[in-house]
């Protein structure tokens, strides 16, 4: 396939909870046999974001002239998927993130996580070192990474008022520079994502990670992400500040980095024989 955009498709995720299957849309580029035999890209978007993002974008436009394969999908309640978005919540994301991932993907990855993406990203990581599949991971590229940001970045942070609305009412609407409407924060998100906080202890990414931070995030600050490398000391971890960077990180110079940054991640060995990076169920 040469196609310049990829047509969407879509796949059904089971849920472990039991609920009906997540109506998952998907957009796949398979590695071409004329590529250069690096490991496939995974995308995870970030909350309330979807696959049509520009660092998205960006990134296929980059696997496709170097011949990599490419993994992008909306979560639940975002862009083309099925469902609502105040339905969701980390655990949900992280189990489609997942299903979506092994459906998908075969070899090594790269997985590319931006802002909760990066959250969705390590814990993936987990749960592929859970099953024996740590050796999937080539590298992870964490952009903005908002680990435990249910609880240290947005909980934290609402005044009393909003906590209460949460708890008794079951949702509070936040206004979001990003979106015309403001944003739910229900108390599903807030009490599952107590369940999936990662800063607490030790953790382990199982592969090399890169870290792309602004400086000038109002979303994610810069000391948070000193914080996630202090809890990945047993990995090796590169921390790239962006002095005047934002939080979205999609400038022409910020996308330059994040494409230098995954090629830096996912350089073959020399005399490596190609791979077959993506299947297609």
């Amino acid at each position: 396939m040469n196609h310049s955009e990829i047509d969407v498709d879509y796949v059904d995720i089971e849920d472990p909870a039991g609920g009906a299957p997540w109506r998952i849309a998907r957009r796949l580029r398979p590695a071409a046999p004329e590529g250069d035999g690096g490991p496939g890209l995974v995308w995870l978007g970030g909350f309330a974001s979807d696959m049509a993002s520009t660092k998205a974008s960006r990134l296929d436009e980059w696997a496709r002239a170097h011949g990599r394969a490419f993994l992008r999908f909306d979560y639940s309640g975002h862009g083309l998927s099925g469902g609502k978005f105040e339905d969701g919540c980390i655990g949900d994301w992280l189990a489609q993130a997942e299903g979506v991932f092994l459906r998908s993907t075969r070899g090594p990855q790269i997985l590319i996580g931006s802002s909760m993406g990066g959250w969705i990203a390590l814990l993936l990581a987990r749960r592929l070192a859970e099953r024996g599949e740590d050796g999937r991971l080539a590298g992870l590229v964490l952009l903005a990474p908002a680990v435990d940001f249910t609880e240290e970045l947005m909980w934290k942070n609402l005044d009393p008022a909003a906590q209460r609305d949460i708890m008794e009412k079951g949702a509070f609407l936040r206004a979001s520079q990003y979106a015309a409407e403001p944003t739910p924060i229900t108390r599903r998100l807030i009490e599952d994502g107590r369940r999936h906080l990662l800063l607490g202890g030790m953790m382990r990414a199982h592969a090399r990670v890169h870290i792309l931070q602004g400086m000038d995030d109002p979303d994610v600050p810069w000391r948070h992400a000193l914080t996630l490398v202090e809890h990945l000391s047993a990995d090796p971890v590169t921390l790239t500040f962006i002095a005047d960077g934002d939080h979205r990180l999609s400038r022409e110079q910020d996308l330059a980095q994040l494409c230098a940054a995954v090629e830096l991640m996912g350089a073959p060995p020399a005399g490596a024989p190609p791979r077959d990076l993506l299947s297609r169920d």
